[in-house]
């Protein structure tokens, strides 16, 4: 069901205007990949290893949700700068994503204020 009129006024035309300039940057990045990229440190367990005595070895992560699990992939080293670019794609098409979600809802709740409201007119009447 759509309300009757759209919201008046300088912050609808406000909110308006921000979801233009969104929805003409939103496009799905076709390489974007969800999730995060973590560093994490590993021994391996040799005992003459470097690592035995130190930090261990640099190990590169990518960490998402598919289907309510959490898989983790190794991502090898000449790979991190290509897969942290995609993640950063995913990650700011996803908060533009939010962010046109939030101004419809404030959007939605101008309207409503500005909506007479029959019910409140009849127990103010009563």
């Amino acid at each position: 069901m759509r309300p009757k009129s759209p919201p008046s006024g300088p912050p609808a035309s406000s909110l308006r205007r921000r979801k233009r300039q969104i929805a003409s940057h939103l496009a799905v990045p076709p390489d974007a990949l969800p999730g995060s990229l973590a560093l994490t440190h590993r021994r391996c367990g040799k005992p003459s290893c470097h690592c035995a005595d130190g930090q261990g070895h640099p190990v590169w992560s990518l960490t998402f949700m598919v289907q309510g699990k959490k898989p983790v992939e190794n991502i090898p080293q000449p790979w991190v700068e290509a897969v942290r670019q995609r993640v950063d794609q995913g990650r700011q098409f996803k908060d533009s994503l939010a962010e046109l979600f939030v101004l419809n809802a404030e959007l939605l709740v101008l309207e409503r204020k500005q909506q007479p409201n029959k019910n409140r007119q009849k127990r103010t009447a009563n």
